[in-house]
């Protein structure tokens, strides 16, 4: 019992199998954080005025995008292994084969909401706190696919949480090591600190009236602040900067950015809030409003708004997120991949 309580195991389990098709546990940790920020984003949405079929138009477009977006970074951030002396330049198409950075992911994903939003007539600064703190809640969700993979831990410890990594998993990050090293579990201090981070941003943003992008900036500062310590142990191959990880420059910038934009706001608007639509769009949902209620007049059945709805959109989600194998264990041959960075 002192054993087991001294130490965090890796599971020996990473996936199952229906018929030919393998089903990744790193794949159900990132459904599971789409599912969760589709959640909690649609209640924050509808609380602004929008609603549910807005949330699936932005999402259809948004996820696929967070999902190229987050594999141009770590191409970009890690290309050794495509632009190398022994890389191939087509690997970084095979997505399948993991490597997605966060950063990535979130920029274009916030280009392709700010298009859709500009089509539709959607606040572009509302729907981006609306979904701020269910993007956080993903992340602390999608995390747990590493402590699957047994990758992306920190640094040897001796701390009463030390990760277990098997010895002879490819992650083992140096021969001379002994087999009963311990390592810090990076997945559990990030998984941690975002949900932690949802609760700060729910409470902020009702305590401080933040509005107009302000628990967005809350969202970049907050969580670069714990990225930089938790990147720091990290010991995972890295491009570096002045001996620094790349991914921690990155991380100081965006807090930076992310602060200022937070400080600007506060000092332009205060805690004036803002509508789910522009000006534009609220008129024509007031036209729409009625010629509604003249439908209702007459008895015809007035127009609704296209939309798929909440299955539909997990659906999508679902369809995007690869399946294939990815990197095979030593000794099981389980596949095994690192679901982000």
């Amino acid at each position: 019992m002192t054993d087991l309580l001294a130490s965090i195991p890796s599971p020996a389990w990473n996936g199952f199998d229906i018929g030919p098709l393998r089903i990744h546990a790193y794949a159900l940790c990132i459904l599971i954080g789409i599912v969760l920020a589709l959640w909690l984003t649609n209640r924050r949405w509808q609380a602004r005025g929008g609603t549910e079929d807005d949330l699936w138009t932005l999402a259809v477009w948004a996820i696929p995008a967070g999902i190229i977006g987050g594999r141009i970074y770590h191409v970009l951030s890690t290309p050794d292994p495509y632009f190398g002396p022994q890389g191939d330049p087509v690997a970084a198409l095979y997505i399948w084969n993991g490597g997605l950075g966060i950063w990535g992911a979130v920029a274009l994903g916030v280009l392709v909401v700010l298009f859709v939003c500009r089509r539709h007539g959607f606040r572009f600064t509302s729907f981006l706190d609306a979904a701020a703190p269910g993007l956080i809640l993903a992340q602390a969700a999608g995390r747990w696919g590493n402590w699957f993979n047994q990758e992306l831990f920190g640094a040897p410890t001796d701390l009463p949480w030390g990760l277990e990594i098997d010895r002879s998993s490819p992650t083992w990050p140096d021969p001379s090591l002994p087999a009963d090293t311990l390592f810090h579990p990076t997945f559990l201090y990030e998984s941690l600190w975002n949900v932690v981070g949802c609760v700060v941003l729910l409470w902020a943003g009702r305590r401080f009236s933040l509005w107009r992008g302000q628990v967005f900036f809350l969202y970049l500062a907050y969580y670069t602040l714990g990225r930089v310590w938790i990147e720091a142990l990290r010991i995972d191959d890295a491009e570096l900067i002045l001996g620094v990880r790349l991914n921690v420059w990155t991380s100081i910038l965006i807090f930076l950015l992310g602060a200022t934009l937070l400080t600007v706001s506060r000092m332009r608007h205060g805690g004036s809030e803002d509508t789910a639509y522009t000006h534009r769009a609220e008129t024509d949902r007031s036209a729409t409003t009625d010629g509604d209620a003249e439908a209702d007049e007459t008895g015809e059945d007035p127009p609704r708004r296209r939309g798929f709805g909440f299955f539909g959109a997990v659906t999508s989600a679902i369809s995007i997120v690869p399946q294939l194998p990815g990197r095979p264990d030593s000794e099981t041959g389980d596949d095994r991949r690192d679901p982000g960075q």
